[in-house]
């Protein structure tokens, strides 16, 4: 059943618990103890708590949790582009503010909205398994059925984005487009798009956001470096759960459903965002991946149309041991189904491009990732690179008026 976006938003408190299983996690007069969750208010951002919650639930049912709902400046504010706000921290600062003085124990954010400098006294606490990454095309209905990809859309034809990374990208791959703004949440953007009298013939969401929702039928076609030349946002897939640094009591809470391999993943992306003193207004796109072994010690073949090379550089199976999925390896002219597994050695690929397209620096590596930080390390690195190609040049012509990496001596 798709979701409204417009759809009134609940003010009140939205109180979960669980059934008790056991005394752990109790307070010393025998009660439940009590987390307090933190959102926005958009049907996404509940949609996204509540995948928190029941991980919550399932892994303590002894405890008892509140989700608490709250408007922050970027909902807020649904007309004004994303880039002319002055703020990194447009989703999160009211909810920090409530999580510092103790009135709320986490917070539940899209991590592509999560800024890379937190306050002080908080942290990144806890990462889910990430979900789909990608870019998702969304064409106008009367334009889909003979549109399938934005090289299909007629000249002229103008796609609604408010985000200067996509912007960017799209600008350096189809030059017969035109850009627009386009703003608020999904129900509202796709509705803009869906009025026949609008200007709009597309619009680029997150996939990970439509499908949550339940909208993944409005999905023209995905969107990867490979197919439609688009890296994602630094985050964009992935829940990020915000705790107070000295709040040992939520930081056990959350071990048990903390996703390492993601965790990793996205301090490798966060780590290359901050090195570069990027946020969301700024045209950064990457791209990671584990790379993937058929078997533990297979040698018979490559995965899909990859060639066999691509997945034998690998140093390693990853910690865990364990499978990511399913693959087909071609055996005697036959394809046969194996186990995938993910190794610890992660592939990067990252651009900063121009506002007009024009120029890029882009770089793609890889390295072993045994711990966090290792991770931060090599996002690290990474940025150097993209320095080394143009990326200060590019960032500092976008008026960010920040130092690139100078003076900075490690992670």
């Amino acid at each position: 059943m798709p979701f409204s976006e417009d759809a009134p938003l609940v003010n009140a408190t939205i109180t979960e618990s669980s059934v008790p299983a056991s005394q752990h996690h109790t307070s010393h007069n025998g009660e439940k103890q009590t987390f307090h969750i933190g959102t926005r208010q958009s049907i996404l951002a509940r949609v996204q708590a509540d995948l928190v919650l029941q991980a919550l639930k399932q892994a303590w049912p002894s405890c008892h949790f509140e989700v608490h709902a709250m408007s922050t400046t970027g909902d807020n504010n649904q007309k004004t582009a994303l880039h002319k706000f002055n703020e990194k921290a447009l989703w999160t600062q009211e909810l920090e503010v409530l999580l510092q003085n103790g009135e709320l124990d986490l917070i539940v954010h899209s991590l592509k909205d999560m800024p890379t400098q937190l306050p002080i006294d908080c942290q990144l606490g806890a990462v889910t398994k990430r979900g789909d990454a990608r870019d998702a095309l969304v064409i106008k209905p009367g334009l889909a059925a003979k549109c399938k990809s934005l090289a299909d859309l007629p000249e002229g034809s103008v796609v609604g984005t408010s985000s200067l990374r996509r912007r960017a990208q799209l600008k350096r791959h189809y030059t017969h487009l035109k850009f627009a703004d386009i703003r608020g949440n999904i129900g509202t953007r796709l509705a803009k798009l869906d009025n026949p009298d609008s200007e709009y013939s597309a619009t680029i969401l997150a996939a990970a956001g439509l499908q949550r929702v339940g909208m993944t039928n409005r999905i023209t076609s995905y969107l990867t470096k490979e197919e439609g030349g688009m890296l994602h946002a630094v985050g964009q897939g992935a829940l990020g759960i915000e705790t107070r640094k000295d709040d040992t009591r939520t930081a056990e809470l959350l071990g048990r459903i903390n996703d390492e391999a993601t965790m990793r993943q996205i301090l490798v992306e966060r780590s290359l965002m901050r090195t570069l003193e990027g946020g969301c207004s700024v045209p950064i796109g990457v791209e990671t991946e584990w790379v993937s072994r058929v078997g533990v010690l297979d040698s018979s073949g490559g995965i899909g149309t990859r060639p066999k090379a691509d997945y034998h550089k690998a140093s390693g199976v990853a910690e865990n041991g364990e499978s990511s999925g399913n693959g087909y390896v071609s055996r005697d002219g036959a394809a046969v189904e194996v186990d995938v597994y993910a190794t610890d050695e992660l592939i990067m690929r990252a651009l900063v491009v121009s506002l007009d397209g024009d120029e890029v620096a882009e770089t793609e590596a890889r390295r072993r990732i045994l711990s966090r930080e290792d991770a931060d390390e090599f996002g690290w690195e990474v940025a150097q690179i993209l320095v080394k190609k143009g990326a200060d040049r590019i960032l500092q012509a976008i008026s960010l008026n920040r130092g690139i990496i100078g003076g900075q001596d490690g992670a």
